[in-house]
């Protein structure tokens, strides 16, 4: 009997022991619906997330403007947003970037109405095309456009509308020509008959960052441990992303409302932008800096090395 009271003890120190808590981070997505940023509630909702400890505190942002907005007032801790959008660091946003999230921009494309009025890119020129706000993603890419087909940054005029509801009301009612919204919208106006792909974003821009995730400086410094964990998380869920279609769309059509054939037909087209790794390339770095200083955002190109950080990724394996 005397020798079963130590293990007896250890127990009862043990159900007495406080549980772990995880941390809590707070997440900000650029867009509240989109299927780029579906990785945070599968996260959550696959317990990768519980398995490092974290807890996502999600919500959405109609556009990179309100993104930054948000970590300047210290509203969120992880912005999941676009690569043009190290811009705004560059301008003094209390963030960096710690990880490429996406390559190629498969999952949006420039909408047109199908009346025919508008049948190839060259129709674009001076064409005022629907985007989601100043310096977004949207913002970039159509603008972009314009940039490669020699036009110059103003060959394609942007309205910068917000929400892709916002930006389909406009395109209707002809106050647009067109709408940069995600591919998966695209398609269910398509079978409406109320619209069309015109370009596919990921057949023009191809060396390319489509998607980084921020971190403000104040939780780099705060919880570094904690930005390790997210990023480990978030790569995780990409692994789990592309071997778990079914699981992954359930989640997504449940948050979007995109029809199942939509969302089906957008994930196979899209599934591979999403990066396994989060290291930043430098052919997409310098394809950034040269076009902030083409679109006007900026006099002369930043050093983007001062823009992002790879200290909260694990350590580049030889040769990669």
């Amino acid at each position: 009997m005397r020798a079963t009271l130590p293990l007896a003890a250890a127990l009862a120190a043990l159900v007495a022991a406080p549980a772990f808590a995880a941390d809590t981070l707070r997440v900000g997505k650029g867009n509240p619906t989109s299927f780029s940023f579906i990785g945070a509630h599968v996260c959550m909702e696959s317990g990768i997330c519980a398995k490092h400890d974290l807890v996502l505190d999600i919500s959405g942002f109609a556009g990179a403007t309100r993104i930054h907005q948000a970590m300047a007032a210290d509203q969120i801790d992880i912005g999941l947003a676009s690569g043009p959008d190290m811009v705004f660091v560059a301008k003094g946003s209390p963030a960096k970037a710690v990880a490429k999230m996406a390559g190629a921009p498969l999952s949006l494309a420039i909408g047109v109405r199908p009346d025919g009025s508008i049948k190839s890119v060259a129709d674009l020129k001076g064409k005022t095309v629907a985007v989601s706000t100043l310096g977004s993603l949207t913002y970039w890419l159509t603008r972009e456009v314009g940039v490669r087909e020699g036009w110059g940054p103003e060959g394609i005029r942007t309205a910068e509308l917000g929400t892709e509801a916002a930006q389909v009301s406009a395109l209707k009612t002809k106050q647009v020509d067109g709408i940069t919204v995600a591919l998966d919208a695209i398609y269910v106006l398509e079978e409406k008959g109320e619209a069309k792909p015109l370009i596919r974003f990921g057949d023009v821009v191809k060396d390319f960052m489509m998607h980084v995730i921020y971190a403000t400086n104040k939780i780099q410094e705060k919880n570094p441990d904690a930005v390790k964990r997210f990023l480990a998380a978030w790569f995780e869920t990409v692994k789990y992303m592309k071997s778990h279609k079914a699981e992954t769309l359930k989640i997504y059509t449940q948050l979007s409302k995109v029809p199942e054939f939509a969302a089906s037909k957008n994930y196979d087209g899209a599934i591979d932008m999403f990066t396994t790794e989060g290291y930043f390339d430098p052919v997409s770095l310098k394809v950034l800096a040269k076009s902030y200083v083409d679109l006007k955002q900026l006099d002369s190109e930043p050093d983007m090395s001062k823009l992002y950080t790879e200290a909260f990724l694990p350590p580049k394996r030889p040769g990669s």
